[in-house]
């Protein structure tokens, strides 16, 4: 299935662990590119939750954001550490009478020494398989984002090779009528400067004309990559790079076309050729 490298997802997941919520965005990359925001007691599971990433998507610039939220008894529930906080004391009382200073005791501040107060939390193992669980939920949802977004692009590409398509044939269809037009014009110069011209010679030019404008080639190779962009879009695996490449040999044959052209509905084609094509290039850049 064709997928977009653009797309947005947030899911939240909530157990008696607490609340896990993520945002996901990604958007267009050469390669699989994931930067991760998380809480600093989380960072040790950084490599387990890029490999959630890296197992589903494989282009793409993604950024992660992840909110938690411990449960709301975990979030009151604080124990005093008696000893510290006694020894905080003795110290300050011993430091107050060696140097007689009448120094009034602030008990915030000792509340406030790094460790005094203890904040109950859940263990790391036990939050871990609930991070990456919810990692994978949220990763899901961004993948299925991706494939509608991805399912649109190939039927706008889709419709865009059909119009190649009909571009294609009506050239076929013209140029035997361009190069009667030729003939007819070669011929009227010829009478208008009363040129005793060699009926023979004039077929050799028209030949050589005809040679110089033939625009077969261009157009079996135009067909050709067209049934290619339509079969790779039915590829279930990253087709980005593969559609980008046909871009280019598709604006190659255009370019030709357009060189080729002795009248201005050829090169209206050519031009209208190179329309559709970028259009096609531009969403392509989006796509896995």
């Amino acid at each position: 299935m064709t997928k977009s490298m653009t797309a947005y997802a947030r899911h939240e997941h909530r157990n008696e662990l607490g609340l896990f919520s993520w945002e996901i965005r990604s958007v267009n990359h050469r390669y699989l590119e994931a930067s991760l925001r998380i809480d600093e007691s989380f960072r040790p599971l950084e490599i387990e939750l890029r490999k959630v990433i890296a197992a589903k998507l494989n282009r793409g610039k993604v950024e992660a954001v992840m909110r938690y939220q411990p449960p709301q008894q975990q979030q009151t529930s604080v124990e005093l550490d008696n000893s510290l906080a006694s020894a905080l004391i003795n110290t300050h009382n011993q430091l107050a009478a060696e140097h007689g200073i009448a120094a009034k005791l602030d008990l915030l501040r000792i509340m406030q020494w790094p460790g005094v107060m203890v904040h109950n939390t859940l263990d790391l193992e036990l939050l871990q398989d609930a991070v990456i669980n919810s990692l994978q939920l949220a990763v899901d949802d961004l993948l299925a984002m991706r494939q509608r977004e991805g399912e649109a692009l190939k039927q706008m590409i889709s419709q865009r090779c059909e119009q190649i398509l009909v571009i294609a044939d009506e050239v076929a269809v013209r140029l035997p009528e361009i190069l009667d037009q030729q003939r007819s014009k070669l011929q009227e110069k010829v009478a208008e400067f009363n040129l005793n011209l060699d009926p023979e010679r004039l077929e050799q030019e028209m030949v050589l004309l005809a040679q110089k404008t033939d625009v077969a080639e261009e157009i079996d190779r135009l067909k050709s990559h067209v049934a290619e962009v339509l079969s790779v879009l039915q590829r279930n695996e990253p087709v980005g790079r593969r559609l980008d490449f046909l871009m280019q040999e598709l604006n190659r044959e255009a370019n030709t076309l357009g060189s080729k052209s002795i009248d201005t509905s050829t090169t209206r084609y050519s031009v209208d050729l190179k329309v559709l094509i970028e259009q096609m290039r531009e969403q392509i850049q989006n796509i896995e």
